[in-house]
């Protein structure tokens, strides 16, 4: 049987907290992409923690890109989900208007929830990264922009997907909390947020 472990809208809140001086200092982010739907709320939490003052708010532009699909033993009551094969595109960029373009020469934050297989996550790297070439390509510019990776959670356990190496060893990746493969279960997946929580309260640490 799969085991779960209940994460609360607290744990993240702080989570994205104890983050926000690393990816500051580190990445210096002036966009970021949340990678939907797990990356929205981190994204919005951590924009607070990381807004100066007299500095406006960083950007946040989404994407949405789905791995996961239903095991055939899910019941309503007890739903399981299983890392599929194949990453497709829920929502993307408009790469005719000027989102594209925005992003040239940016430091871009990419946010997820979680880091289980990566290949969600070298899919995005890979997608925008050519598609901002792209963009600068048409815009005439030569301007640098540099990728790094938040997610809650990464899951240790060998990855299917790879990240580029100038990016892990420039260490432009950052898990907040690094965990057993487990099943976390988010607060925002809830259906019923008060028993989400019972249940939280009621493990052991993870």
């Amino acid at each position: 049987m799969v085991e779960k472990v209940y994460v609360t809208y607290n744990e993240v809140h702080k989570l994205c907290q104890a983050s926000a001086d690393r990816i500051l200092e580190d990445f210096k982010p002036n966009l970021m992409i949340a990678i939907g739907g797990g990356g929205y709320v981190p994204a919005r939490i951590l924009r607070s923690f990381l807004k100066r003052p007299s500095a406006p708010n960083i950007p946040i532009q989404a994407i949405g890109l789905s791995l996961y699909e239903k095991l055939p033993s899910s019941t309503p009551s007890n739903p399981v989900e299983t890392p599929g094969t194949k990453v497709t595109r829920t929502q993307w960029l408009d790469l005719s208007s000027l989102e594209m373009a925005n992003l040239v020469g940016k430091n871009i934050l990419i946010v997820d929830e979680v880091d289980d297989t990566r290949t969600t996550l070298e899919y995005a790297v890979k997608e925008l990264q050519k598609d901002v070439q792209t963009a600068a390509e048409k815009a005439g510019s030569a301007e640098t922009t540099q990728f790094s990776i938040f997610v809650l959670h990464n899951k240790d356990k060998p990855k299917k997907g790879h990240l580029p190496q100038d990016m892990m060893d420039d260490g432009r990746y950052l898990a907040a909390r690094t965990v057993s493969d487990v099943w976390i279960c988010y607060p925002w997946e809830a259906t019923d947020i008060d028993k989400h929580d019972k249940l939280a309260a009621s493990q052991s640490n993870y």
